[in-house]
This record gives C-alpha cells, sequence and structure tokens, in this order.
C-alpha cells in the first residue's frame, strides 16, 4: 500500500492515475478509522477506481487545546486496517507543516450562516478551521468524488457550501450515519469512553428515536423540552444541546411547515467526552 506524506510528491502520483483515466474518491479522516470510516470507503469503491484516504488530525478545527492533545493517533494500526480492506486504497498522511507550511491558522469563510448554527454557536472557529483543512485536501487530492458521514450533517451541508461558493471540481456525496450494535454512532471518540458512560451513550440515540416518534405529533417546543427532561434525569450523561432545525437552512424550527424537511441534532458530554449525533424527522 502506498503512503504519501508529502503534497507534491502525491499531487505527482494523482495527476498520473488520472491521465490513465482513473477516477479518483476522497475520505479525509483525522485516523483512529472504525467500521465508520471504512463504510465510506466502501461506498467510494462502487464508484471509483482509486480510494484516497487522508490521515491527518487538524489543529485548526480544536477549539480545545486538551481535546486536541488526546485526540488517538494510531497511524500504524490505520495502514494495517486499510491494507486488510482493499488494495484499491492510497494513503496521505501529511505532517502539519506539510500542509500548513509554518502557518497555521485558518482562513475565514462565509457559509451563508449555516457556520452559525449549532456546533457554530458551542465551537468558535471550528468551521473555518474545518474549511480551510477540506479546502486545502481538495485542491491537494483533487478528487472527483468525496466521502462525508452525515453523523457530522452540519459539517457536510458547509463543505457542499464551500465547494459551491469556491466552485471546487468535486462532487461531495454524504453517507448514512454508521452505528454500533448499540446504536451508539461511531465515532473516534468512542475507544476514549469509560466503561461505565460506554454502557450508557446509547441513551442518546434512544432518545432521539423517540424525539422523532414524538415530533410526528408533537411541536418542537414540546419534543426539545422532553429531551431536555431526559437527560436533566440522566446521572451520567450532560446534554450541551438538542436542537430540531430545517435541513436546508439549519436554522431552529420555531413552527413546523409540512413542506420542509427536519431534523434533530444533539451533543451530548459523557464525563470529558463530546458525543454529537442527528436524526432526520420527517
Amino acid at each position: 500500500m502506498l503512503v504519501f506524506t508529502n503534497k507534491n510528491k502525491i499531487d505527482t502520483y494523482i495527476s498520473s492515475l488520472k491521465r490513465e483515466g482513473n477516477k479518483i474518491g476522497f475520505v479525509p479522516t483525522m485516523g483512529a478509522l472504525h467500521e465508520g470510516h471504512l463504510s465510506l470507503i466502501k461506498e467510494g469503491l462502487l464508484s471509483n477506481n482509486v480510494m484516497v484516504v487522508s490521515i491527518f488530525v487538524n489543529p485548526t478545527q480544536f477549539d480545545n487545546v486538551a481535546d486536541l492533545d488526546k485526540y488517538p493517533r494510531t497511524l500504524e494500526a490505520d495502514i494495517k486496517l486499510l491494507e486488510t480492506f482493499s488494495e484499491n486504497i492510497v494513503i496521505y498522511a501529511p505532517s502539519v507543516d506539510d500542509i500548513y507550511e509554518g502557518d497555521i491558522k485558518s482562513q475565514s469563510f462565509s457559509f451563508d450562516g449555516l457556520e452559525f448554527e449549532m456546533e457554530g454557536r458551542f465551537r468558535k472557529g471550528h468551521f473555518d478551521g474545518v474549511g480551510t483543512i477540506v479546502k486545502r485536501l481538495f485542491e491537494i487530492i483533487k478528487p472527483d468524488n468525496a466521502y462525508f458521514g452525515e453523523k457530522d450533517f452540519q459539517q457536510l451541508a458547509i463543505i457542499k457550501k464551500l465547494v459551491e461558493k469556491h466552485q471546487l471540481p468535486v462532487i461531495v456525496v454524504g453517507c448514512k450515519i454508521h452505528r454500533e450494535t448499540s446504536g451508539l454512532a461511531m465515532s473516534s471518540r468512542n475507544v476514549r469512553l469509560k466503561p461505565e458512560y460506554s454502557l450508557s451513550a446509547p441513551f442518546i440515540y434512544k432518545t432521539l428515536q423517540t424525539a422523532q416518534k414524538k415530533f410526528g405529533t408533537k411541536s418542537a417546543t414540546v419534543v426539545t423540552k422532553w429531551v431536555e427532561k431526559q437527560f436533566a434525569k440522566h446521572d451520567l450523561l450532560k446534554l450541551e444541546y438538542f436542537i430540531i432545525a430545517d435541513v436546508d437552512t439549519l436554522k431552529t424550527v420555531i413552527r413546523k411547515n409540512k413542506n420542509r424537511n427536519y431534523r434533530a441534532f444533539i451533543a451530548v458530554y459523557a464525563d470529558d467526552i463530546r458525543l454529537i449525533d442527528n436524526i432526520a424527522l420527517n
């Protein structure tokens, strides 16, 4: 398996693949790979000759330095996992300097207001960091198609907006949330959960499922208050936010409209581990 750490070398290699008529798919990751990542790669292999997987813990999208320091870095294990998965995978595992060239800061982006909702309210500068690294990776890899999970639904919407506004020649494909057997959305953070929190965390998805059912007959306000009460009674899990939002604008719903689509978004702390999830409501 080819592993590149230098942007110029992988650019040269991908250019040669494209000259031969190969279609390039791309899955950007921060490593600590799990079945959720593999599901994105599997989806990409259906439509592309070669899948490029980047493994890079991006410092500019962390508003919490401690969270950045604790983020799992398992490059050797990630490479071994991908080697067993498919021979049509190329890895790009750059250093921070290879990406940022000594200037570790975010560009400023406008995503037409999408960046100010939900995660944007709680993680200052996060989506500038996301936009910076994704745009840079798209420029280096030059993929035909790029795959992102719906667990980070707001991020997916923002990346689609990034491609639209900067006229980047890549198709962004959203893929369904991959879950553990318990229902917990797969995340690299899950491995850091202490046993008691790991047992409690599936409560998040179960609550979302009940909220989905309630939304059929109850108002967004009633459903939101119900969810808040469930977490207020929970001994281990601390709710940061639960928001029902319009799928297109991501703005919090005040009154339902039968012609609009809605999604419920949630962020929860399990001890010091922050977990997010979401579910379609209609």
